[in-house]
């Protein structure tokens, strides 16, 4: 008797990376909290490598840029194909892009790490949503079907 193998449904693979890629965002802020500059920065009100201050609008940015990835994991399994499939390259592509443009410069290799990581399920998102199965059927303006070979 073999073991059941079927493949996962691609919105379901979808919101699982963007869930993994949470996880890498959230522990590699976490671990910096074990970095004495963090820490110090912290406690005078900056972001150390960036110089930016924390204060209000900092946050909100902030609260902002982690809910987009946060709602695509909501957002790829409810939202139609077709639409969820570019809005999928999309924010992949823009997120992976910014990971990295954040990650250049910073001297903790953890933090570099995260981010290859980071960037690697982003850009895996945006190849799995570009390479979205078809079903042979397209429904035509005036609702007609045609069935695709």
């Amino acid at each position: 008797m073999s073991l059941d193998n079927r493949p996962v449904n691609r919105k379901v693979t979808l919101s699982l990376l963007w869930t993994a890629m949470l996880f890498f965002y959230a522990y590699v802020d976490i671990f910096g909290f074990y970095r004495a500059d963090i820490i110090q920065g912290a406690l005078a009100g900056r972001v150390p490598i960036a110089n930016l201050a924390i204060d209000q609008l900092f946050l909100v940015n902030a609260t902002l840029y982690v809910t987009v990835p946060i709602l695509m994991i909501v957002v790829s399994l409810l939202i139609p194909a077709k639409i969820n499939r570019w809005v999928n390259i999309v924010v992949a592509v823009l997120y992976a892009a910014s990971v990295v443009a954040l990650a250049i410069g910073d001297p903790w290799h953890y933090y570099v790490l995260g981010s290859v990581f980071e960037t690697i399920l982003l850009l895996g998102i945006a190849v799995l949503a570009w390479r979205w199965p078809r079903t042979g059927v397209d429904t035509l303006a005036d609702g007609r079907t045609s069935v695709t070979e």
